[in-house]
């Protein structure tokens, strides 16, 4: 099943790049570590609230032989190329591990490479 609302996430909230949904999918105890930052709820909402009020696009591929999942986690991979006009895609390998609780996520630990946070398009992140 967190296999199932970790794709709607992205897909839903990501690629549509829909920050109303960002309250559907995290619970406000949610923190993220990732790539030598940790967000708490608030300032990942406000950042990626930021982001997607840019010309940016995602899109997202699953690695489907990553999966690992038990009752309240999974871990898997996945390919977020994100593209804004003007410039070349950039495609981004993510590992995580993500913690749920009720259906939301409540954890992510995850490494990216290329890291997002050297990437232009997310300069104004964080």
């Amino acid at each position: 099943m967190s296999i199932a609302v970790l794709r709607q996430m992205f897909e839903q909230m990501v690629e549509k790049k829909d920050s109303a949904a960002i309250d559907r999918f995290y619970d406000p105890s949610f923190v993220m570590s990732s790539n030598g930052i940790t967000q708490d709820f608030d300032a990942f909402a406000a950042s990626h609230r930021t982001i997607y009020a840019t010309p940016i696009c995602y899109s997202v591929e699953y690695d489907e032989q990553a999966w690992v999942e038990t009752t309240d986690r999974v871990a898997g991979r996945v390919w977020i190329t994100t593209s804004r006009p003007g410039e070349s895609p950039t495609r981004i390998e993510v590992v995580l591990i993500a913690a749920f609780n009720d259906s939301r996520i409540t954890r992510i630990w995850e490494t990216t490479w290329p890291s997002w946070r050297t990437l232009p398009a997310f300069e104004t992140y964080c």
